[in-house]
Formats: structure tokens, sequence, C-alpha cells
């Protein structure tokens, strides 16, 4: 009885650990980052909008004025496939290339692409 009782504890244990060890992003509605310099504005993990659609809304399609720019994070949701996607603002209050005040960014791909910076 006491080797079940001790095994039953060992692996809740070891559980437990294993489930520990997972990293959750610490970002929370609020955060400010600036966006950082990629090769030939090949922005992946932030979705601006295509040239044709920032043009229709009456904005410059214009990559070197965002970077470094402040941005805010305005609300954060978890994909299905377990992706933290956020929606971020200009931390200025203007819009994006003059024409989107939103825009949805995969945060830990950003991060780990050097797209968005920590302050």
């Amino acid at each position: 009885m006491k080797n079940y009782v001790l095994l039953a504890f060992l692996f809740s244990f070891l559980t437990n650990l294993m489930f520990s060890q997972t990293t959750k992003l610490n970002t929370e509605i609020g955060d400010v980052f600036v966006i950082g310099d990629v090769k030939n504005n090949n922005y992946k993990s932030i979705d601006f909008p295509r040239a044709n659609f920032i043009i229709k809304k009456g904005g410059l399609v214009n990559y070197d004025d965002l970077k470094g720019e402040k941005v805010e994070i305005t609300s954060i949701k978890e994909a299905k496939d377990g992706s933290v996607i956020a929606t971020i603002m200009l931390a200025s209050k203007k819009k994006f290339f003059n024409s989107h005040k939103y825009v949805k960014v995969n945060i830990n791909e950003a991060l780990n692409n050097k797209e968005l910076l920590r302050i």
C-alpha cells in the first residue's frame, strides 16, 4: 500500500513539475513596444495591410516612418494553435500609414524575429 501511495505522489509531483516548466509570455494590455528594423520591410509577424488597401484608404506606404515608433497593446487573444495574437496601435494615437488605427501581431514570433522590441 505504501508503494502505491508513494508512486501516486511521485507521478503527480513529476507531472506538476513538467507543466510548470512551460513559459508564458508576460504581456498585458497597455504594454509598450518599439517597432524594430527589418530587412526589405519584410514584416512577417506584424500583419500590416497590403499596399493597395493602404492607398484605397488614402494612406501612404512608407515603412521607414514606422521604424522606431512606440506601439501599445490594446487587446490580447490566444489562438487555437497556442500563439498569442495581439492588437496594437501607435502610442502617439496616430494611424499606421495614415490609414489604419489598429494592426494585429503575433507577439511570440514578433519578439523572436525582433520586429517588436521591449522597452
